[in-house]
């Protein structure tokens, strides 16, 4: 009779399962409201009802997923084991970026995209700069295979803002050229990715124009319990476009109050092949290879290889999470991220006469490291806050050039490193049931590290040559911003908020004055700058939502723009600025999203955005004369300038159909315009991309995933294309009459997903399978040509 009850206690336990996955759900909430009765599942998604009755309800909640409910007989007759299905629009109502706290998504004006970890480890992305081409609405753009620079609604590099745990990744040196700093943020670390479409600078201050990319990385798990929580994860994938070897592994361990997660990622890339079909300006014909001390050119017996385009790179990631009080968390986090040295290959590409231009041309080893410490503590009794987060963090970002021209015996390096220190608090307070209060301060400062010297490759002298910034430079910022919300009913929200924001900056040159002569010795940035935002949302019925958001944002100069040196382009050289402003941003947004009873939804959004005083280069003087030598050769002078204005404005939209929960079609298309005024000409903008697209077809069966997309770009013609584009012709393919162009291309993509167990997947993708050979506008390296990824992932 013992041994009876004993069984029947034990199988009162239920387990609750994802419907798509097979994982156990944590954190379901079952509950019967008559009867004022509830449990929790624990970490590995199981519950005691010895609490509920037979002939009870239980419904089972969890956010992201669709509440059900069964009485205790059914799921008696379930063997005890429930399967939930994921709520797709449930898991995008929460979101993070907009205000530093979670909301509802409905709450903000604003758009906002999502990316979860399921949908990036479907996709197989090889860097972070992939997986936000994932979403449909960035574009991104690549000068080498080591890479990949965001474009948003016109904007890019440091007129956008990147955050890691709310850290901001953008610092001092963050220049108007393409950036690359995304990828040293591991793929395979990434929870959730929330892509904020314009403006952000009331909550993320200076860069951020035209969005804000928020990356938020796994945290470990706890256990709650006096059992430890164990999980691990190990993934591999090759890649054959370019002989990608790829190794990662992750496990978190979960106490009661402790828990602790290591992550570790190692991948192995080979020069990139490019696709068979295509514009034959973008082959590889020729390289420089050193035979014996002697730069020799080379006719290339694989044309499609796109020589040298090889890099290794290792990720590390370390978790620490503490919670001594339910209303109190401690969150620490250590990221470091370094790649090998590799060829910046639209570099190594420029012509030269008959020949080429460079014989050597690379970025050394891209360094980042943080470490970031939050603390969040909750409140039901303060005059001032229910919620508050304080984080503090310190980032080391380290990055070099190393160049030499065609038989050249000099080999000239450049190398800087930035220190930020950053501590930001945020509040937030509940002023009733209909309004809510959100405000904070922030506090950054960064030092810019930078050294030059030549070295003579025949003797290995070295000698002391021009930096590429001032040594020693610092810039600083402090703000202050507040946010409020006003939401009288289910219908409609009022969201407005202001920040005030100081920038400090200070360069000397007296080092690089030995070497430029420049009429000036210091230059400084004391400015302010003061931005808002106002918007609303209302939903007039189940089938239609409106949204508009008016906002203005900011980009103060920082050391790249007010002390660099650098060759923009083939003769012309840029030297520092000390009269440069703040340039301001004005835009507005109009969205409308229709849903046909959850079968059809379209979602529509149009923008204009004014940028005022925009920094961008043009010709100058120096000492009277429009012209230097500069690393031996006579380059023209130019220089940062507050000079122009730049008017830009989009349409973008998206589809989705569900024909059944197990078989959707989304596509999302963009088309955006604009025009540079500047001294009463008008130009086409240079981060102005072609229209561009996505259509996915996914299916899902039994354990299967099933995956066919189209990416697709337009055409972006000679007259269209921007002048510093027109003279860069040597990435470009040549329309009928010779002039550079940028072609339209598409290619036709499969990926698929079988899960054998709860602890072992495979993800097999087939990308570009027409083998096209195209080149992404303003992209230095052609796209992969067929592609074969194969990874699997093994679960503890």
């Amino acid at each position: 009779m013992l041994s009876l009850s004993v069984f029947y206690a034990h199988a009162q336990t239920i387990v609750v399962k994802d419907a798509g996955s097979s994982e156990p759900i944590p954190g379901v909430v079952l509950y019967n409201l008559k009867k004022n009765k509830s449990v929790v599942t624990d970490t590995d998604g199981k519950a005691d009802l010895n609490i509920f009755k037979n002939n009870e309800i239980i419904i089972f909640q969890s956010f992201s997923f669709k509440k059900i409910q069964f009485s205790k007989r059914e799921i008696i007759n379930k063997n005890f084991e429930i399967l939930m299905v994921s709520d797709v629009e449930g898991l995008n109502q929460v979101v993070i970026s907009a205000t530093k706290f979670e909301q509802n998504k409905r709450d903000v004006p604003q758009r906002i995209l999502s990316l979860s970890a399921k949908d990036i480890a479907l996709a197989n992305p090889q860097t972070s700069a992939d997986a936000l081409g994932l979403s449909g609405n960035i574009f991104v753009q690549k000068s080498q295979l080591g890479g990949g620079s965001p474009i948003i609604r016109g904007f890019s590099t440091n007129r956008l803002l990147i955050a890691v745990d709310g850290v901001r990744m953008n610092n001092a040196i963050f220049r108007g050229g393409n950036v690359q700093n995304v990828i040293s943020i591991d793929p395979f670390t990434i929870n959730n990715t929330e892509i904020t479409l314009g403006a952000g600078s009331v909550v993320y201050g200076s860069d951020a124009i035209g969005g804000v990319m928020s990356f938020y990385t796994q945290k470990p798990q706890l256990s709650y319990k006096d059992e430890l929580f164990l999980k691990a994860n190990a993934v591999t994938r090759y890649s054959s476009a370019n002989n990608e070897k790829t190794l990662h592994a992750d496990v978190n361990l979960g106490y009661q109050k402790w828990g602790f997660l290591t992550s570790v990622s190692s991948s192995n890339f080979g020069d990139l092949r490019m696709g068979n079909y295509g514009p034959d300006e973008y082959l590889r014909n020729q390289f420089v290879q050193t035979i014996n001390g002697v730069d020799t050119l080379i006719n290339s017996s694989e044309p499609l290889v796109q020589n040298p385009t090889a890099y290794d790179q290792v990720s590390l990631m370390q978790k620490i999470h503490f919670e001594p009080e339910d209303n109190l968390k401690f969150d620490l986090g250590l990221h470091y991220s370094v790649t090998s040295e590799y060829g910046r290959y639209d570099r190594l590409i420029r012509p030269r006469d008959n020949g080429l231009r460079s014989a050597e041309w690379n970025y050394g080893p891209q360094k980042w490291f943080m470490s970031n410490l939050t603390v969040t503590k909750l409140s039901s009794n303060s005059n001032f806050y229910d919620k508050i987060k304080a984080t503090a963090a310190y980032q080391n970002f380290q990055e070099s050039r190393i160049d030499r021209n065609f038989q050249s015996n000099i080999r000239r390096t450049r190398s800087e490193t930035v220190d930020a220190l950053s501590f930001n608090l945020d509040l937030e307070k509940q002023l009733g049931n209909k309004s809510s209060l959100f405000y904070g301060l922030e506090y950054l400062y960064n030092m810019v590290g930078s050294e030059g010297f030549e070295t003579n490759i025949i003797t290995n002298q070295n000698s002391a040559s021009l930096s590429r910034y001032p040594n020693g430079s610092t810039w600083q910022s402090i703000a202050a911003y507040t946010s409020y919300k006003y939401r009288p009913n289910d219908k409609f929200v009022f969201q407005s908020g202001m920040r005030y924001n100081h920038i400090f900056a200070n360069a000397d040159f007296t080092a690089n004055n030995t070497f430029l002569n420049l009429p000036f010795n210091t230059s400084k940035i004391n400015s302010g700058a003061l931005t808002g935002t106002a918007g609303i949302r209302w939903i007039s019925g189940k089938m239609v939502e409106w949204s508009f958001n008016a906002s203005t944002a900011f980009r103060a100069p920082n050391i790249d723009d007010i002390g660099k040196v650098f060759d923009s382009e083939p003769g012309s050289v840029v030297i520092p600025n000390n009269g440069l402003k703040p340039e301001y941003a004005y835009g507005a947004e109009l969205g409308l999203k229709l849903n046909f009873d959850d079968w059809v939804k379209l979602d529509m959004a149009t923008y204009y955005t004014f940028l005022d005083n925009a920094l961008i280069r043009r010709n100058a003087t120096l000492n009277g004369q429009n012209e230097i030598v500069y690393d031996g050769e006579l380059s023209t002078v130019q220089s940062m300038q507050n000079a122009s204005k730049e008017n830009i404005y989009g349409f973008e939209v998206g589809l989705e159909i569900n024909f059944s929960e197990n078989l959707r079609v989304t596509s999302q298309y963009n088309i955006i315009g604009g025009i540079e005024e500047d001294n009463n000409t008008e130009n086409p903008i240079r981060h102005i991309v072609p229209d561009f697209g996505r259509t996915n077809i996914a299916w899902k069966y039994k354990n299967f995933k099933f995956d066919f997309f189209a990416n697709y770009n337009g055409e972006l013609s000679y007259e269209n294309l921007a002048p510093s584009e027109v003279s860069k012709d040597y990435l470009y393919a040549r329309d009928k009459n010779g002039n550079p162009f940028s072609p339209s291309w598409y290619t036709l993509n499969f990926r698929m997903q079988y899960k054998f167990n709860d602890k072992f997947n495979i993800t097999v993708n087939l990308e570009n399978i027409t083998d096209q050979r195209y080149r992404p506008y303003s992209s230095g390296i052609s796209g992969p040509g067929r592609n074969l990824i194969i990874s699997a992932k093994y679960s503890l």
